[in-house]
């Protein structure tokens, strides 16, 4: 029998969920880990794609007694990534390794179609529906991210601070030269094949894709983040791996620390061009359910030391549905002066109408297979009486944009503009092919 290909997507999760037993809830929407940066050079100077933002005023963690970052950790990301590293770099040599060449070619590739089918949408719609986004932000939340930098660069190009979090760990600082020889083009694949969903469906998907990440080569989110950033044009300034305590209050920390009822995170401080304002993306591995939030308080703790910021919900495996993720679903409520989601983050039943206003793009065709049973009639009234056009873009598990869910949710009040769009008539652009 022929599997259309978000058939397949379904059926993949479906038989993942299945051969688990029952997978925990946040295995779902799993991420991706790889391995850490490396020696010296001046880093490669980035192209900045988005606009300036103003300077960023993180939570203060005390200096580190001992440089955070080594100096090649920009060509470690820019090799990561497909890109070229620096002149006198000590990677330099491995770039002329055909396995990196197929490797930048793969990216080169891969980035190009992208942009095509889906961010150049994405860019368009915003600046038609929703251009507040692409100012500066004091804050940006993104629950249930895993390392999903790429997309709330994408929403959000300016904010100062980027808060996500996930079940997916840190991992080390990723060392290329240990790979050098037959060993790096195994490791570069592994790479490849961890970003593929999220390259053609907008999300991480399956519980081996962190199998994949578990390996003994790289491992951990820190490559991904890697490769997003070079490919969006920035310079990593600063890597800081972090602690949060019960009180939500930072601490430096080592590589892999752990400690009972602390949170470990990573702080990464970047910029575009040499002369913009850096900005700061933190990494937290949590529990988000109230169980989880109720043994390590110190993660909600430190997000509302931020105060009111933008949020971004996609593929959250509906968890915001159920009982056991109140915790994180009030705080959203109460920390968002908008909320861009799809279908599966927060139910439509839960804004409050005399505090929020609903816009509705795209289409809803229900949560595919595995989440039937968070089906929101609701919802589907809603789009029978509004018929929003088609998204330019897809989003979520249901990633065509023929079929793609994109709510965005603004607290009354908030400066929204236009506060009555509808999207845009354009037919939506080619469909990624299944992988």
């Amino acid at each position: 029998m022929k599997l259309f290909p978000t058939q397949l997507v379904s059926l993949t999760l479906l038989i993942l969920c299945a051969s688990a037993g029952r997978v925990p809830a946040q295995e779902i929407r799993r991420a991706l880990p790889v391995n850490p940066p490396v020696a010296a050079t001046t880093p490669p100077v980035a192209t900045p794609v988005r606009a300036t933002p103003t300077a960023p005023r993180p939570v203060p963690i005390p200096p580190p007694s001992v440089p955070a970052v080594p100096a090649g950790v920009n060509d470690t990301a820019y090799f990561l990534a497909g890109l070229p590293v620096s002149d006198g770099s000590p990677l330099v040599a491995l770039a002329r390794d055909p396995a990196w060449q197929r490797h930048a070619a793969f990216f080169n590739q891969a980035w190009t179609k992208l942009d095509a089918v889906q961010l150049a949408g994405l860019r368009t719609w915003e600046a038609s529906y929703l251009p507040d986004a692409t100012q500066p932000l004091p804050v940006v939340f993104y629950m249930f991210s895993g390392p999903d930098l790429l997309y709330a660069e994408q929403f959000f190009p300016n904010a100062r601070t980027y808060i996500l979090a996930g079940t997916e760990p840190i991992g080390p600082l990723p060392d290329i030269l240990r790979y050098a020889g037959p060993s790096l083009d195994p490791v570069l694949q592994n790479l490849e094949k961890s970003l593929n969903s999220v390259l053609n469906f907008s999300f991480f998907i399956t519980k081996e894709m962190k199998t994949d990440l578990q390996r003994e080569d790289l491992k951990g989110t820190l490559p991904i983040f890697y490769v997003f950033l070079a490919r969006s044009g920035k310079s990593i300034t600063d890597i800081t791996f972090i602690t949060l305590d019960k009180s939500g209050q930072p601490h430096i920390s080592g590589q892999g620390e752990k400690a009972k009822g602390l949170t470990p995170g990573v702080r990464i401080t970047f910029r575009g061009a040499p002369d913009t304002a850096p900005q700061t993306l933190y990494y937290f591995t949590t529990d988000l359910s109230d169980e989880g939030i109720r043994s390590q308080p110190g993660f909600i703790k430190f997000c509302e030391r931020h105060g009111a910021g933008y949020s971004l919900l996609k593929s959250a495996s509906y968890l915001m549905f159920e009982n056991g993720f109140e915790s994180v679903r009030n705080f959203l409520l109460s920390h968002s002066k908008v909320i861009v989601q799809d279908d599966s983050g927060i139910p439509i039943t839960a804004f409050d109408s005399a505090k929020w206003q609903l816009r509705f793009f795209g289409a809803y065709a229900g949560p595919i297979d595995v989440f039937k049973q968070h089906f929101q009639p609701q919802l589907q009234t809603l789009y029978q009486q509004i018929h929003p056009g088609p998204l330019g873009f897809g989003i979520g598990y249901r990633w065509s944009s023929r079929q793609s869910t994109l709510i965005v949710a603004a607290r009354k009040g908030t400066a929204v503009s236009p506060p009555q769009a509808e999207p845009p008539p354009e037919p939506p652009p080619p469909e990624p092919a299944a992988q």
